[in-house]
């Protein structure tokens, strides 16, 4: 089936977008692992599989409608701490927000509902789970601070 060009074209950001998420993810669980983190390893390595859920469902419907995916990532923003590494997901997670609503208003301008709720389905877990568990421990690490927060993540 034939996309509206501008949603195709639209649906190829959003997946370099979900597969940059999906590596800063990675990389992230991965540093929380060698350090120690085994919690931290834990949820971030399952939000970096989501958002391999989030990019095969984009790269499906790229396909479906046609178009040619490109599955170069946008370039990530690693932190070095963290604190530096849970703003740095929480930054992208906002930013994958507001690219998912830009989508979403995309797609219904052109009538193509069925993108319009997949994307409303990604911007559902970003906000209701990947950026409020961010800004969850970020307020953690605020109220008990950062050397309680990181005891409570160790194995």
């Amino acid at each position: 089936m034939k996309g509206q060009a501008p949603v195709v074209e639209y649906l190829k950001e959003l997946l370099r977008g979900e597969l940059a998420a999906r590596d800063q993810y990675f990389l992230h669980s991965r540093m929380y692992a060698d350090w120690g983190f085994s919690r931290l390893h834990e949820r971030i390595d399952h939000e970096m599989q989501e958002e391999t859920e989030h990019a095969d469902a984009l790269l499906k419907r790229i396909l479906f409608l046609e178009g040619t995916p490109d599955m170069t990532p946008e370039a990530i923003n690693p932190g070095h701490t963290v604190p530096d590494m849970l703003r740095s997901d929480l930054a992208l997670e906002y930013k994958v927000r507001a690219a998912l609503a830009k989508g979403i208003a995309l797609a219904e301008q052109h009538g193509d509902y069925a993108t319009r709720d997949i994307l409303a389905a990604q911007l559902q877990d970003t906000e209701e789970d990947h950026a409020y568990w961010l800004e969850q421990q970020l307020g953690l690490i605020d109220r008990i601070g950062l050397q309680n927060y990181l005891q409570s993540q160790a194995s």
